[in-house]
């Protein structure tokens, strides 16, 4: 299951904890699994290139995913005021964020914007890979950016993909288009 970029948007736009709209900015800008994005660091963060190094990730591989102009406007903002020991999201007693937290705030939040389903932290993902792949984005690079080992797991997010369905032309529509616009009537006769 995904929600719509409009319904990222919304869910950004009442979110009015700067920690909060940081984590859940970073969730979806980046494709990050919760595990993931409570072990982050300051240090893994490259605002100079834009990415994210994840380390010991699922598997206990690293990899490198993209970290967004706007996401990093909200990451230094946030490292600013909250100034993190250890970890780049901290409990309140320190360690590291709670995922069970942060479900919890993304469910308010979806409510607080009007979305009818449950957001939990693993739908950002879901909808950071199905919105790259409805842009045109190479699913192998989707495939990298997850951090999966096989095109195959990636490959899900194409069934979700109903805009990159309806874009794509039938070989009939695209010959006929080419021979001569007014080709249509060749096969509605």
């Amino acid at each position: 299951k995904i929600i719509s970029e409009q319904e990222v948007l919304q869910l950004l736009r009442v979110t009015q904890n700067l920690k909060h709209k940081a984590i859940t900015s970073l969730l979806y800008a980046a494709g990050l699994r919760i595990s993931e994005l409570i072990h982050l660091k300051e240090s893994n963060l490259d605002f100079t290139n834009h990415t994210i190094l994840i380390e010991q990730s699922k598997g206990f591989k690293d990899r490198v995913s993209i970290l967004g102009e706007a996401t990093a406007q909200v990451l230094n903002k946030y490292l600013k005021i909250y100034q993190p020991k250890n970890y780049l999201f901290e409990g309140q007693f320190g360690g590291t964020y709670s995922p069970r937290s942060i479900n919890k705030f993304l469910k308010h939040n979806a409510k607080k914007a009007g979305i009818s389903v449950n957001i939990p932290a693993h739908m950002l993902r879901h909808s950071f890979a199905t919105h790259l792949l409805d842009n045109g984005t190479d699913i192998r690079f989707i495939q990298e950016l997850l951090g999966h080992n096989s095109t195959k797991t990636t490959q899900r997010y194409t069934h979700v993909s109903q805009r990159k369905l309806k874009r794509i032309e039938s070989p009939i529509d695209r010959i006929l288009k080419n021979q001569n616009p007014d080709n249509h009537h060749i096969i509605n006769k």
